[in-house]
């Protein structure tokens, strides 16, 4: 059964003299979160101790990156009476100085991710910031917690109607939802990537109340209690600013390639897409490249088309596993557009489309990268508007090259 593809983030309305000029702003699909993030708060114990205390506070649980649901459109949040024979009543008890001081490698500490504030309610309110709270707490069950996170979870899987939703990319959430678990699963997995350090190699603890981790000068495993810590070798991350000790996002161009005179689109397909599925080009920017660059360069490499201007689109953040997709569009040069996959073997074909066949494939039903494709089925599939890539293709077609470009 084909699943149902949802709608996109919805912005305010905007009268903007930019909007005027150059369009209305394009949020794609993991975009638009509901949630205002407060980063500032985030090394503030104060406010994170009483915002998971409070009764308006919702929990969203992640076991093995499956997020708690209602069904596959809808997360299901539970409260703290749900999470505390995991996480314990106060985890944000103590001031970030004195958890560190307190590490012991010995121990697993759950996960727990401050998301934001969801200001439409006012149900919580510090100093002058109020709304409803929002964490994510890991449940998988693992280390020395493993039994109380089995525990949390038959409990809530016991409750009527909810469950895990598993799938390696779950593309059906409603929209505000599919940013809440996007923020959720790619900070979940890069601190589950990250558990040694890279400076020194020793293990590491989650702060910030997950969104950095530190390695510890000391460490209390197999100290007895009330004993002096452990000293730990010296670590470069503890001198100065480290980018080894914050979150990751990966730069990735993603293109929709114009033919010259504006009536084709280069499609490509890779070994790994259901039948028929043809998709815009992409790929990572590489270090010392700006984003035209990166397009020029990965439109050659994988399909032999030289591409002469690139004009930004809109982005979209993409949590499998923490990528910063960069939509862009770009035209070929008048003798660069013959087609050659002799350089780079990652794609199994490319073709140029006419816009009419690209119109008539976004008009068709819609499909999901693990929907079945009908036997015997030879027409174009596109990917879904939940992609960018269905975003970029539908403003070429949708008169993005006429007269008055919306860029």
């Amino acid at each position: 059964m084909t699943a149902t593809v949802p709608d996109l983030p919805l912005l305010a309305a905007d009268d903007s003299m930019l909007s005027r000029k150059f369009g209305r702003e394009v949020a794609n699909y993991f975009s638009g979160s509901p949630l205002n993030r407060v980063s500032f708060l985030r090394a503030d114990h104060l406010f994170l101790n009483a915002a998971f205390a409070h009764p308006s506070t919702s929990f969203l649980l992640l076991d093995n990156y499956s997020p708690l649901a209602k069904d596959t459109a809808n997360l299901a949040y539970v409260s703290k009476e749900d999470v505390v024979r995991l996480t314990g009543s106060e985890p944000f008890k103590d001031p970030e100085a004195d958890q560190i001081k307190a590490f012991n490698s010995d121990i697993t500490k759950p996960l727990i991710l401050f998301l934001g504030l969801d200001e439409k309610s006012k149900g919580f309110a510090y100093r002058e910031y109020g709304g409803n709270p929002y964490f994510a707490i890991d449940v998988t069950p693992k280390g020395s917690v493993e039994q109380n996170a089995k525990s949390v979870i038959e409990a809530v899987k016991a409750k009527q109607g909810i469950s895990f939703i598993p799938g390696g990319r779950l593309l059906t959430l409603n929209a505000p939802d599919a940013a809440i678990y996007a923020q959720a699963r790619a900070l979940l997995d890069w601190n589950a990537r990250n558990p040694f350090c890279g400076g020194c190699g020793g293990r590491t603890t989650s702060v910030n109340a997950g969104t950095k981790r530190v390695c510890p000068p000391t460490d209390l495993a197999g100290v007895p209690e009330g004993g002096e810590p452990k000293k730990r070798d010296d670590c470069p991350t503890r001198h100065g600013v480290s980018n080894l000790s914050f979150p990751r996002t990966d730069p990735t161009v993603i293109m929709a390639i114009v033919s010259h005179d504006g009536t084709k689109l280069l499609l490509g397909r890779s070994k790994r897409y259901p039948p028929q599925w043809y998709s815009t080009l992409a790929g990572f920017l590489e270090p010392g490249e700006s984003i035209e660059e990166a397009v020029r360069r990965e439109t050659w490499e994988e399909a032999g088309v030289q591409v002469g201007r690139v004009v930004i689109h809109s982005s979209q953040p993409w949590p499998y596993p923490a990528n910063l997709m960069i939509g862009a569009i770009g035209q070929a040069t008048p003798d660069g557009e013959m087609i050659n996959l002799g350089n780079d073997p990652e794609l199994e074909d490319a073709k140029w489309y006419t816009l009419d066949d690209v119109r008539d494939a976004m008009s068709a039903s819609p499909i999901t990268f693990g929907d079945p494709v009908p036997a015997g089925e030879v027409k174009l599939r596109l990917p879904p508007q939940t992609a960018i890539a269905n975003r970029l293709m539908a403003a070429v077609i949708e008169g993005y090259l006429g007269a008055y470009p919306k860029i």
